[in-house]
């Protein structure tokens, strides 16, 4: 699609007419709006010919990297032949129906059934309701708590939000501890370097697990529906639990009576070295939520993965009175398909873990011995890592938190690499088809970010 503006007409309608997503709006200057105007590869250009490494995936998704011709040819000759129907009254069409075998070939043994939506955040409101209608069908509907972790990121519709743990989306969504959803509690995340540290890492991933066992004591087993969790906290900040966490986490489950459902929509489609998340981290979910990686981005598409026992019930208690218009849209089906074959034509999940996934971390952790870096974190081909006003003691952070990330992220924007902050932490997720070379010039672009933003912190004073 070619418009013939400047990149500062473009800026003036943008701030005219688009309503951003969480964007401060006030706080944007025209200035300081970016327009992308194609990509490649794991590259981008913007409207003014700036190229820029995609060290964020798009927005965690684009797993086979941009323009890939195959996809856009899938989706073009699928359109050509059945541009959308809809899924409802007893009807499917092919590629939704094919699309269902590659999951149940991809993702763990104990799923075959899959219910599909636009995204995440549907993904994880629908679950919201199979969970708590599986418990009425089942004849315990006294089990309607569902357990979350505080910084958590499940979505932004009213029951996504309110599962996540982000205390800012609850204020905006009736100032209630949960939001407006009942029946959500929020226990401690395991994010080690985020805590006293009075713990070592393993010691840590014990007591944050028992976090979820003694949330369950106190409620009580029997009204208790689930559990939800990223395998690795991506939007709260790659928080990557201590080895100790997930099999404790697992153990504690396995004992009771209580549904887990892993978030797998940034984790998932080999992000972290496996297929999906819980592999890596050897859970077994009755739930899992699919979305982003599914289909490289390249169209939406959010999936859930329904366990065989909860399927079953579902099976023998009649209609199940939920779904969406693109509930399996055709289109976006195809997408999925090219990507999906993509992915196992060249082997990119076992890329990750054998190859490109240890090459870069090999070299982000030596990101730890610059001056501001406190620790760096990597899984697969997602990582953070914690930027600290003084290495020496770690317990000490920049006052007030954000401004320190918000200037290295502005800082890696200019020198030609895409990274997302939180607080004061750079987070990594670059498309899983990067080179050697590309993960050189990425590892070189961050460390130039680092060096600036010392540079700047030096000059006012911050550091020490």
């Amino acid at each position: 699609m070619t418009i013939n503006l400047s990149t500062d007409d473009l800026r003036a309608l943008d701030a005219a007419h688009h309503f951003h997503p969480f964007t401060d709006h006030g706080a944007l200057q025209p200035a300081e709006r970016r327009v992308i105007a194609r990509a490649d590869g794991v590259w981008l250009w913007d409207s003014d010919g700036n190229r820029l490494l995609d060290g964020m995936a798009g927005l965690w998704c684009t797993e086979v990297g941009h323009g890939r011709q195959e996809i856009v040819e899938a989706v073009r000759a699928q359109m050509s032949e059945l541009s959308y129907y809809n899924t409802f009254f007893k009807t499917a069409h092919g590629p939704v129906i094919e699309l269902s075998r590659v999951l149940s070939e991809l993702t763990p043994p104990q799923f075959n059934m899959f219910f599909y939506g636009s995204g995440g955040s549907d993904s994880n409101d629908t679950i919201v309701r199979m969970v708590r209608t599986y418990w009425d069908i089942v004849g315990k509907p006294e089990k309607k708590i569902i357990i979350s972790r505080i910084n958590a990121y499940h979505g932004s519709t009213v029951a996504a939000a309110s599962l996540g743990g982000m205390a800012g989306m609850h204020a905006q969504s009736g100032g209630l501890q949960a939001g407006p959803l009942p029946g959500v509690v929020h226990i401690a995340q395991p994010y080690w370097f985020g805590s006293a540290m009075d713990l070592s890492p393993d010691e840590f991933g014990i007591w944050a697990a028992h976090e979820l066992e003694k949330t369950i004591d106190e409620l009580g087993e029997d009204r208790i529906a689930a559990f939800i969790a990223e395998p690795i906290q991506g939007a709260g900040g790659v928080i990557i639990p201590p080895d100790t966490y997930w099999p404790e986490v697992k153990r504690i489950l396995d004992e009771r009576d209580i549904l887990f459902i892993s978030d797998e929509v940034i984790c998932g489609f080999g992000r972290t070295g496996s297929w999906f998340g819980c592999e890596t981290y050897s859970t077994t979910p009755d739930f899992m939520a699919m979305a982003k990686g599914i289909t490289s981005g390249y169209l939406p598409l959010g999936a859930v993965a329904v366990s065989d026992h909860v399927a079953q019930a579902f099976h023998e208690a009649g209609e199940f009175f939920h779904g969406y218009t693109y509930s399996g849209h055709p289109a976006c089906c195809a997408a999925a398909l090219a990507n999906l074959e993509i992915m196992r034509r060249e082997k990119l999940v076992e890329r990750v873990h054998d190859d490109i996934g240890p090459y870069l971390a090999e070299r982000w952790a030596k990101l730890a011995e610059h001056e501001l870096v406190g620790e760096t974190r990597m899984k697969g081909m997602v990582g953070a890592l914690e930027m600290v006003p003084d290495k020496t003691d770690l317990s000490k952070r920049f006052d007030p938190v954000g401004q320190v990330g918000t200037l290295a992220r502005d800082f890696s924007f200019a020198n030609g690499l895409v990274m997302r902050a939180v607080r004061d932490s750079l987070i990594l997720s670059p498309p899983l088809t990067l080179t050697h070379e590309e993960a050189d010039e990425l590892i070189a672009l961050v460390k130039t970010t680092l060096d600036d933003t010392w540079m700047q912190l030096k000059k006012d004073g911050r550091l020490g």
